[in-house]
């Protein structure tokens, strides 16, 4: 079980100078945003002394959010770019799922098993799965490709010649501006006391 959060270093600036980078708070705390509390969602059944760590959890992590000149980059990422999970950027999962539907915007969440190379057996291989996945991994075998999707070599060769011979058309929206990320999180999280709200640069 993690440490008492009180017995943690307190909040007093935002980010740590080493050498000429700048360290982001919630990388000096990772303790506290990786902790369990804040990555999962409590059950209806959650006893007092949960919920109080979890709300002084959230507490310290929203001062390291509000106070990180980071602040902007991460919610446009966190929001446009990657579906990640936990506290970020001053905003939980169901708030940056909301902002996103104010956007309208998906993001897919990326399938971990193909990238670590766990297959299911025999399976259908979808072609934008074999482009994402060589588009992702520029680098590697097309054996190596093969393995990860479960599927022949000659499956991967014959999906990828498809694909130099028909370019699949990228006919995706623009992404959203900055600003428009902001006025969508402002609204989202107008509801939250005390906390700023990232401003564009």
């Amino acid at each position: 079980m993690p440490t008492s959060i009180t017995s943690r270093t307190s909040i007093t600036s935002p980010t740590s100078i080493i050498g000429s980078r700048t360290t982001p708070r919630c990388a000096e705390l990772a303790a506290v945003f990786q902790d369990q509390l804040l990555e999962e969602p409590l059950t209806t059944g959650a006893s007092a002394a949960r919920r109080r760590r979890q709300l002084a959890l959230m507490t310290l992590a929203k001062a390291a959010c509000r106070e990180c000149p980071l602040i902007t980059d991460c919610l446009y990422r966190a929001v446009v770019e990657y579906d990640v999970a936990g506290y970020v950027a001053g905003t939980t999962p169901p708030q940056r799922a909301l902002i996103r539907r104010r956007l309208d915007i998906t993001v897919e969440p990326e399938n971990f098993d193909t990238l670590a190379g766990v297959t299911r057996g025999s399976r259908q291989v979808n072609h934008s799965e074999v482009v994402r996945l060589r588009n992702a991994n520029p680098h590697e075998s097309l054996d190596l490709l093969a393995q990860r999707l479960g599927c022949s070599l000659s499956t991967v060769k014959r999906h990828l010649r498809r694909e130099r011979r028909e370019p699949t058309a990228r006919t995706t929206k623009p992404k959203p501006t900055v600003a428009e990320v902001l006025a969508a999180a402002a609204t989202v999280t107008s509801s939250s006391t005390g906390s700023r709200r990232p401003q564009a640069a």
